[in-house]
């Protein structure tokens, strides 16, 4: 039990960063590391002694997080509070006057309280609402009439509302760099039409002009219309993964022109090859059927983590930027999986990079294709 709390914990507090909750790591990392301290006194209770100095510092390190969590919402700060008392019984433990009713109950109200919680949070990321309550903030600082004022860097509509869409794609018609949600993570797009958009794209994110840029299509009919030399196996195989967040990588011709990727075609994919991705996100499909295909890439500076939600995009790149298509947090916090078939029929095909879809899946697909 020590073992498996002291890992949850340790789980949460990564999940967090990983989602940039710098306060929520922070606090789970620092609860792991009293669980574990406080599960290591009861079984080295012979060295309890040397563990009362840190309890101290618990006690002071948790109450800052009070102070914070009271910002966030009611849950958040009940466990917070409950944490304060078990580091009070951490105290008690080390100076051996803890009172047995007393840890029982601080350990039933935390089961309590993180049962509650994890089922909030759970429920209301999936639903996308607050089914169970978590509380309003207790603490809200005012911010000035000027802060309030201050504009944002680019154009930034939402993505649920027709003109902001609109917006977007007049902005990529025109020549545009913007952010834009995929079924994975947030991207850059440009059209294909404007390869001097395309090449905006790599002096935004820094990104080494060896590394090709992949273009999104809305669905396989297109691709059908443009008639590209493919194999039956390779269009059994794309029918199995489109849409969805793996991208092919075939042959390059002149059928992409038929496509719609006009003057762009030197500036995407290889001399020889390109890879293909429709998305799973209907946003995006919309936005791609307004402006034909979209020469795509992850919106964060290059070598850098992915962006997971549009205020990342702004923050990193609004400046450089015409717009960014809101739509709140991505769906995954890795890019899409990247899987050759340039020889498919003679060799099979290759993952180039692993993603959101593991690269065993891939695998069983293709060779659920070739069976067939």
């Amino acid at each position: 039990l020590i073992l498996i709390g002291g890992f949850v914990q340790l789980l949460a507090g990564f999940l967090a960063f990983r989602k940039y909750d710098h306060l929520g790591g922070a606090a789970f990392l620092t609860f792991s590391a009293l669980w574990s301290s406080y599960g290591a006194t009861r079984v080295l209770s012979a060295a309890a002694e040397g563990f009362t100095a840190g309890s101290v510092a618990f006690l002071v390190l948790n109450a800052f997080f009070i102070i914070l969590a009271s910002s966030f919402n009611v849950v958040l700060l009940c466990l917070t509070l409950t944490m304060e008392l078990l580091t009070v019984c951490f105290l008690l433990f080390t100076l051996e006057n803890l009172p047995v009713p007393f840890e029982i109950v601080v350990l039933s109200i935390l089961s309590v309280v993180c049962f509650y919680g994890a089922t909030a949070s759970l429920s209301n990321c999936e639903f996308g609402k607050e089914l169970l309550v978590m509380g309003p903030p207790l603490l809200t600082v005012q911010s000035s009439k000027k802060d309030r004022e201050d504009p944002l860097p680019c154009v930034c509509p939402k993505s649920h509302l027709t003109s902001g869409l609109r917006t977007i794609a007049e902005l990529l018609n025109a020549g545009a760099v913007c952010g834009v949600p995929t079924d994975t993570v947030y991207a850059l797009a440009a059209s294909c039409k404007h390869p001097q958009a395309i090449e905006k794209v790599y002096r935004i994110k820094d990104r080494p002009q060896e590394k090709p840029i992949c273009i999104f299509i809305s669905n396989l009919e297109q691709l059908r219309a443009a008639a590209p030399p493919i194999s039956p196996l390779l269009w059994e195989f794309m029918e199995n993964v489109y849409p969805g967040g793996i991208g092919c990588i075939i042959r390059k011709g002149e059928w992409l022109k038929k496509l719609g990727v006009g003057a762009g075609y030197s500036r995407v994919g290889t001399q020889d090859s390109i890879m293909i991705r429709v998305p799973d996100l209907t946003v995006l499909v919309h936005l791609i059927d307004m402006t034909g295909p979209l020469a795509i890439t992850s919106a964060n500076p290059s070598g850098e983590v992915d962006s997971t939600h549009h205020d990342m995009v702004i923050s990193r790149l609004g400046h450089k930027l015409e717009g960014v298509l809101c739509d709140g947090q991505s769906d995954e916090v890795v890019a899409s999986t990247v899987v050759n078939c340039t020889e498919i029929d003679e060799s099979g095909i290759t993952i180039v990079r692993e993603g959101c879809i593991p690269a065993g899946k891939v695998m069983q697909i293709f060779e659920r294709v070739k069976n067939r």
